[in-house]
């Protein structure tokens, strides 16, 4: 029972022990914060206020634009019949290389052959008439209509010579330029009418590609502007083509600007080939070593623009000319240099001369 009676006295005592441990711990905390705050007073120092700062460099402020395009001939040529027959022979498929002149089919021509015999039979005759009466013409022994008339004849015979022997012609498709054979569309003895399509031929040494440029992006474009080309068919494959001319209006329905990119003369040799998607990130309003600020730092007072720059590690404020923002940068013309420390964040809750440390970068 006296064991019992005594412990409550025991945590009396731990308790007090406790209580006087904690008013000595408070005592010391409190000189220390006095005696650091008579240093600062007599130091006659401001606290400093962290900051996140930006180096002001160069930056590329050009805007690109990501279009794509299939690759087609620049020349196309449709060959379509010129006359009736049946096909005897052809000399070319799909992918063939021809040169200007080289006979691509032939048509069964036997009637126009005989026509034109015919024609030709009638020319001569015309041609004896006329000598023979030339020669009475001489002698005065007939009338001068009678000549005349004479001269008619033998004129429209021979015309109707050259008709049939143009006709003729008509029997042997021949290339009008060199290129390549891209379609067929007949058949070794099949009929064909006048007008139907025979063979498709494109130049493959200009192979360019038709972009549609908005009305916004167009009057940064320049005929000879270069042009890197990616080909998703090629993907290791460096292009660079150039604009060939900028269509002069905007198309009715999409209301886009047409722009003809030419590739170079060897890229057919190099495997590209018409139908290929490719791929332009065109540059337009190139702006390539801009002065910028993050947007976020300038504040604005009334007409005046402004950004906060370190100096010494205060605050100054420097009133800026700023030009175009892309993204989160804005290019500044006039007021800071390249080198310039600045804020970059939000200046509005900022004083001019105020003591700063820098605690993180940005860019």
């Amino acid at each position: 029972m006296t064991t019992l009676k005594g412990e409550p006295q025991k945590f009396r005592r731990l308790t007090l022990f406790i209580a006087l441990l904690s008013a000595a711990a408070t005592l010391l905390l409190l000189t220390a914060c006095s005696e650091q705050t008579e240093q600062n007073s007599s130091a006659g120092e401001q606290p400093r206020t962290p900051i996140a700062a930006y180096e002001v460099v160069p930056r590329d402020l050009s805007r690109q634009l990501n279009l794509s395009a299939t690759v087609q001939p620049r020349v196309v040529v449709n060959l379509n019949s010129r006359a009736q027959g049946m096909v005897n022979s052809i000399a070319v498929e799909e992918s063939d290389y021809v040169t200007q002149g080289q006979r691509l089919a032939e048509f069964d021509v036997a009637e126009q052959q005989a026509e034109l015999n015919r024609a030709q039979a009638r020319a001569q005759e015309a041609r004896l008439e006329l000598e023979r009466i030339r020669q009475l013409s001489d002698t005065q022994t007939i009338a001068r209509a009678e000549l005349e008339r004479a001269e008619a004849s033998y004129a429209a015979a021979t015309a109707e010579r050259d008709l049939w022997q143009t006709r003729l012609s008509f029997g042997v498709i021949t290339a009008p330029t060199d290129g390549v054979i891209t379609a067929r569309y007949i058949q070794e003895g099949e009929a064909v009418e006048p007008r139907e399509p025979l063979f498709v031929l494109a130049k493959m040494d200009e192979l360019v590609i038709l972009p549609g440029v908005s009305e916004r992006d167009v009057r940064h474009l320049t005929v000879g502007q270069e042009v890197p080309v990616r080909l998703d068919a090629l993907p290791d494959e460096t292009i660079t083509g150039s604009i060939r001319r900028i269509f002069p209006a905007a198309d009715a329905e999409s209301r886009l600007i047409h722009v003809e990119v030419l590739l170079p003369s060897d890229s057919y040799e190099r495997g590209v080939r018409p139908g290929f998607l490719a791929r332009l990130p065109l540059i337009v309003d190139s702006r390539p070593d801009s002065l910028a600020v993050p947007a976020a730092a300038i504040g604005e007072d009334g007409t005046d623009r402004y950004v906060y720059q370190v100096i010494d590690d205060r605050l100054t404020r420097v009133i800026i000319q700023t030009g175009i923002t892309r993204g989160q940068w804005t290019e500044v013309v006039d007021g800071i240099d390249a080198g310039a420390v600045v804020l970059a964040t939000n200046p509005i809750d900022m004083r001019d001369g105020t003591r700063v440390r820098i605690v993180n970068w940005r860019g």
